[in-house]
């Protein structure tokens, strides 16, 4: 299961050298295992979701670094247990400790890094949607972001679903275009189905 260590160190080397065919090979393999795991620490689908970007992500951005990692499956699963510990001490903290420091307070973490860039790519994400025109972000936001099925979208905006279809793929023209010229890693968002 996961294939071979040797098999994953050249994925890895392959990765490193922004293979994305490499990459989307790791995510297909390990990308249900980082779910499953994230939602049994986190008991929340869409916290387990935004974990599995993230643990990629985070991979991806690693650079040469990602040559370091000996064993694939179990860097996974510690990075995916401690980003987890992380969002569940926010979740606790979040509350009384934000409110109390104002926007100030940050978690100290020491992959602080990591957050800033995942920050950034996903700010550019929301810019390029804050972009699309009132009715494709609408649209984009309900299908997109929410899962909505074309036929729920467009009776929720009263529009036929083929108009619905027709603004999900200009957005997506929209968003990939600009996310293509603010980032270089598009395709990677592409890959973890966030854009």
């Amino acid at each position: 299961m996961g294939g071979s260590l040797k098999d994953n160190a050249r994925l890895l080397a392959d990765v490193a050298r922004r293979d994305q065919k490499a990459f989307r090979l790791i995510y297909d393999t390990y990308g249900k295992k980082v779910y499953t795991y994230a939602l049994q620490l986190l008991h929340s689908e869409i916290e387990a979701e935004e974990m599995v970007q993230d643990v990629f992500l985070k991979l991806w951005l690693m650079g040469d670094r990602i040559l370091e990692i000996e064993n694939l499956e179990s860097y996974l699963r510690t990075t995916t247990k401690h980003r987890s510990l992380n969002v569940l001490r926010r979740l606790v903290l979040e509350g009384r400790i934000e409110k109390a420091l104002g926007k100030e307070w940050r978690e100290e973490n020491t992959e602080i890094e990591d957050e800033i860039l995942i920050q950034d790519v996903r700010e550019i994400l929301s810019r390029a949607v804050d972009s699309l025109p009132k009715q494709q972000k609408e649209v984009y936001i309900l299908c997109q972001q929410r899962g909505l099925k074309y036929e729920e979208a467009a009776q929720q905006l009263n529009l036929s679903p083929l108009t619905v279809q027709t603004h999900v793929k200009r957005a997506l023209r929209s968003v990939r275009a600009f996310v293509k010229a603010n980032t270089d890693i598009a395709a990677i968002l592409i890959i973890l189905k966030l854009l």
